[in-house]
């Protein structure tokens, strides 16, 4: 499975549950930390660990395994790193707060 698949199965498996927001970044040459990050919002702290048990599943029928996840639904922010990959869910709260999308200002869109 190419990185782009993966990114386009995780961000499926997301608005596939109703994910709000859903977007995906390609974070080469901007980041060294990863090639591409996926954000979304859920709507409430079980649509957050929803959100996240999507991506997880989808990913594990792809046979690709999670390096680690952080993070607790009931802080309004979960982190899945598939080292190539990293998911983030948040709350409208946190995503507000946080802001993440700011990080990476200069990276570029993906869309599918």
């Amino acid at each position: 499975m190419t990185l782009e698949e993966q990114v386009k199965a995780i961000v499926q498996a997301l608005v596939d549950k109703k994910g709000v927001d859903v977007k995906a970044y390609d974070v080469r040459g901007v980041s060294g930390l990863c090639d591409y990050y996926v954000v979304a919002t859920g709507t409430a702290a079980p649509h957050v660990k929803a959100l996240i048990a999507a991506a997880q599943a989808v990913m594990k029928e792809n046979g690709v395994e999670s390096y680690r996840t952080s993070g607790d639904r009931d802080s309004g922010w979960v982190v899945v790193d598939y080292v190539d990959v990293v998911v983030h869910a948040f709350s409208p709260e946190a995503r507000a707060y946080y802001a993440i999308e700011r990080l990476w200002k200069d990276a570029k869109e993906v869309s599918f």
